[in-house]
């Protein structure tokens, strides 16, 4: 009560609001004692300074109490020489102005509603002590800048105030007393000393920065080579004599050198580079071999050894369920079985082939726009990796954008239409430049390693609607164009809405976005189950996401210099907020109409909020304007409940201020959760900024380092980044070879690509041959495709499979159409077990095999290789070769999976 001490108020009694709010929570004059300001909440109030002398000066720091909308504090006439009295602005303004005549001084709010931060009167001919810093005691002269790439200490003092140390710097930490001793390894440097104002002191881990490969060089010098998320890349110096390349690829998967596809090896004009995917964990070699203009292969080559391949990190909500991989690709990172590679590029958008089932026969569809909408209606339910490379322009798609925003559709009927599509970026700087991507109902999307920026100013980067089991991970997302209001930066940069559930938006780069993640729109039940973790919000402004209804966890992301908000929770949401690094982070999560969100006329349109829970977060560098209110402060106008470990439930007692809902305790219902490990908060910035952390491969092709001095609390666009932008050209020159050419790759976890070529390095035959499959662009050749890796197959309405790995070779080929939900995905059709029915395959290792029956399988049995079996699901272990499922009794089989045996 010291703030409003001596201050005299004049105001009408409280009356209820329009949105509802009581009169007994419309208080006209507020006291915020968390954030030190003073709420004058309507039009016409009047604060009285009684007394004043002449010649005193009057100093008032305030701002509008609405962000949206300008307003000013007016001073009474003995006021004179004003200076910020009666100007109008949404900023936080210094008002300063002398006495005329001595007696009282009065401030209105003659607008409407206004904070006031202090209110200071002077004797300008009286002598004032200078402000007391309470770090002042303490001797710092070895603390560095943050750098994530080196070892830290954090020293964080009670005032908030961070000290970083590189360890490696530094000999020992000691405490005498209360004073906290840093002792420095160079020879001859003070030590630093901390006396009494200590609040902690936590490590940091290092940055991963990749391993670099070992390099032979014959002929051909190897610039750069790293392995990285299922991927392993090369770059090279390009020789005068030489028409093209060929790439080789051994490790993993590949028993020995394999030819890759030759849309992967690129002309960057002053050096070649080639992008292998589709990897499992494991060590590799590349190979690069000259070729010259007769289209032989020289002596020349040169080798990338020991490059180290690391698996995607697949926690999240989109793996619930999913023992066989989200997309294309399996969860050991090869692709599934009978997949399809399609290479897209500015000269291909358009132009692009495919043959798709449309439930009856195959139907060649022309550019990729058509392709992915012919995956709609769930006929043909062949994995699809689509793989970008380069820049692509809103010129380059055509009539091939079909989304009511202008930008790339993939759609199904429902949320239950199965898409088994992965959208992945090539090497470090596929982009879509102009135009954006919708995802519409279907389940099992992927979408990875992509850059958006500059689409409609009305236009998400993403749009994802009433998708289940949906990823989308390492991509960077930047400024859209220019437009009015709120839409400065265009518009949202990845939003999920209308039901879409069983997601994981996860190692996303956001720069400097306006408006980041929506989550939920009028749709969603607290059963639509989202997670978002290792993003990295860099000087992105708000909706970090911004939650309706909706249960989400968010974790282990970095909010690197945060201008508005972090997390916000409307409309009955659960949201768990874990382990998270706030750095100058304004308002790290708010409830809407209650604790941080209540200080001003709110945030989130009125609506009602939610409840948020929160556990190991860090809120370092914390500004004046930093508010964070825990249940402990306030029971009814709090930002989160925290809880003491993440186990710990929320009790029905905490509810909602507006609204009155309690927290669904989600997270700890293990039959909604998924498996997951988080990293400790003070590890996260290292984690996230790293080699194996957020964005594209490499942090992408565009950089800009932010001012943390000046863009921390700036959510205008930035100019430096946005001149990058406007001016971006690709540095790919061409392909080395045709860009139209089918994929040679081969799918389910096998030697990606065809034969192998001699052994003798050097000859000028090089290692590697031919490429396998050549029709539809399909990958691999032959039509009997051996099992390996985890597959599934299940059943179209039509009597087609989803998996061309399995057949139907006995003469009843008869399906019920029912739908069954198994692990969270729901099939539309049942095949019948009929004597005569027979479904064929093979594997290449021993395996496991589980049959699911349909809802109308009452009988769970059926025989394998001649012998029945039972359960439900059936489990029956198979050694390596042909096998056949027959009928046993008459019943109904809606999947089958086959899982090998780790032995």
């Amino acid at each position: 009560m010291n703030f409003a001490k001596g201050l005299l108020f004049k105001c009408g009694a409280a009356v209820a609001s329009s949105n509802g709010t009581p009169a007994n929570q419309s208080g006209k004059i507020r006291l915020n004692y968390k954030s030190e300001y003073l709420e004058l909440n309507g039009s016409n109030l009047v604060v009285t300074i009684p007394n004043v002398q002449k010649d005193w000066v009057v100093t008032v720091v305030c701002k509008t109490a609405s962000s949206k909308t300008s307003r000013g504090l007016y001073a009474s006439a003995n006021i004179d020489g004003t200076t910020g009295f009666g100007t109008k602005s949404t900023s936080l303004t210094t008002c300063t102005g002398t006495v005329t005549e001595a007696g009282n001084v009065t401030l209105t709010t003659t607008d409407g509603g206004m904070l006031i931060y202090s209110i200071s009167v002077k004797d300008p001919n009286s002598i004032v002590p200078d402000p007391v810093d309470p770090d002042e005691s303490n001797k710092v002269n070895n603390a560095v800048s943050r750098d994530t790439y080196k070892n830290q200490m954090f020293v964080t003092t009670n005032s908030g105030s961070v000290k970083y140390y590189n360890t490696e710097d530094l000999t020992k930490v000691t405490f005498e007393g209360d004073k906290t001793i840093v002792v420095p390894a160079k020879a001859g440097a003070e030590n630093d000393e901390f006396n009494a104002t200590v609040k902690e002191l936590s490590f940091a881990k290092a940055a991963e920065r990749g391993e670099s490969g070992e390099v032979t060089e014959k002929g051909i010098t190897i610039t750069e080579s790293k392995g990285w998320q299922e991927s392993a890349y090369a770059k090279w110096t390009l020789l005068s004599d030489t028409k093209s390349y060929n790439v080789y690829v051994k490790g993993g998967q590949y028993a020995d050198y394999t030819k890759v596809d030759q849309q992967l090896v690129r002309n960057y004009g002053s050096y070649g580079r080639v992008d292998v995917v589709g990897l499992k964990a494991g060590n590799y070699s590349l190979k690069v071999v000259a070729v010259d203009a007769s289209g032989a292969e020289t002596s020349a080559y040169g080798i990338a050894d020991n490059l180290k391949v690391v698996n995607y990190d697949r926690q999240g909500f989109a793996h619930k369920g999913i023992s066989d991989g989200v997309g294309a690709y399996n969860n050991d990172g090869t692709l599934k079985a009978g997949a399809k590679v399609l290479y897209v590029t500015k000269n291909t958008f358009k132009t692009i082939k495919a043959s798709l089932s449309d439930g009856k026969k195959p139907v060649e569809y022309t550019g990729i726009g058509d392709i992915l909408l012919a995956k709609q209606k769930g006929q043909d339910k062949t994995p699809l990796a689509v793989r970008v490379i380069g820049e692509i322009k809103t010129a380059d798609a055509g009539d091939q954008l079909k989304t009511d925003q202008k930008g790339l559709l993939l759609k199904g009927n429902s949320e239950t239409t199965v898409m088994n599509v992965t959208i992945e970026g090539i090497g470090d700087d596929a982009c879509f430049n102009g135009f954006g991507l919708g995802i519409i109902n279907g389940t099992n999307v992927e979408v990875r390693n992509m850059a958006f920026f500059n689409q409609g100013s009305s236009n998400d980067n993403m749009e994802i609607k009433g998708t289940q089991h949906i990823w989308v991970h390492n991509n960077d997302y930047f400024y859209g164009e220019k437009g009015s209001g709120d839409h400065g930066k265009g518009d949202g940069s990845l939003d999920s809405k209308d039901g879409a559930s069983f997601c994981t938006f996860s190692y996303n780069h956001y720069h400097d976005t306006g408006k980041s993640n929506l989550c939920g729109m009028k749709k969603e039940t607290v059963d639509n189950l989202i997670c978002y973790h290792h993003n990295w919000f860099d000087h992105s402004d708000s909706r970090h996401p911004r939650v309706r209804t909706s249960s989400v966890h968010i974790w282990n992301n970095y909010y690197d210099g945060v201008a508005k908000y972090g997390v916000g929770v409307t409309m009955g949401a659960s949201v768990f907020v874990e382990s998270n690094y706030f750095r100058n982070t304004k308002y790290p999560m708010m409830i809407s109409k209650q604790g941080t969100d209540a200080k001003g006329d709110g945030t989130f349109s009125g609506e009602s909020g939610g409840v948020l829970k929160a556990y190991g977060n860090i809120f370092a560098e914390k500004s004046k304007y930093f508010s964070y209110i825990t249940w402990k402060n306030s029971n009814t106008d709090f930002d989160a409940y925290e809880v003491a470990s993440p186990s710990e439930t929320v009790p029905s007692s905490v509810v909602a201020k507006a609204g009155g809902t309690s927290y669904n305790n989600f997270d700890t219902d293990a039959s909604k959760m998924y498996a997951y490990t988080p990293d400790a908060a003070v590890d996260v910035p290292a984690k996230v900024t790293g080699f194996y952390g957020a964005g594209r491969l490499n942090q992408g092709d565009i950089h800009y380092t932010f001012n943390n001095a000046t863009d921390d609390a700036d959510y205008g666009r930035c100019a430096g980044l946005d001149n990058i932008l406007s001016s971006y050209k690709t540095g790919l020159v061409n392909i080395f070879g045709d860009e139209s050419a089918s994929s040679g790759e081969t799918g389910s976890g096998s030697t990606e690509g065809g034969s192998t070529g001699g052994s003798g390095e050097g000859t000028g035959s090089g290692e590697g041959g031919s490429t396998g499959g050549s029709t539809g662009g399909s990958e691999g050749g032959s039509t009997v495709t051996p099992i390996e890796g985890t597959v599934t197959c299940s059943f179209a309405t039509d009597g087609t499979l989803s998996n061309t790995a399995f057949a139907l070779t006995g003469t009843k080929k008869n399906v019920r159409k029912e739908s069954t939900t198994i692990e969270g995905v729901t099939y539309s059709a049942s095949l019948k077990m009929e004597e005569g029915t027979e479904v064929s395959f093979t594997t290449s290792q021993k395996m496991t095999l589980y049959v699911y029956y349909g809802v109308s399988g009452a009988k769970t049995n059926v025989k394998v290789d001649g012998v029945k079996q039972a359960g439900a699901p059936t489990t029956v272990v198979l050694e390596a070769g042909a096998h056949k499922i027959t009928k046993g009794e008459a019943t109904t089989i809606a999947l089958i999976k086959l899982v090998p045996v780790t032995e």
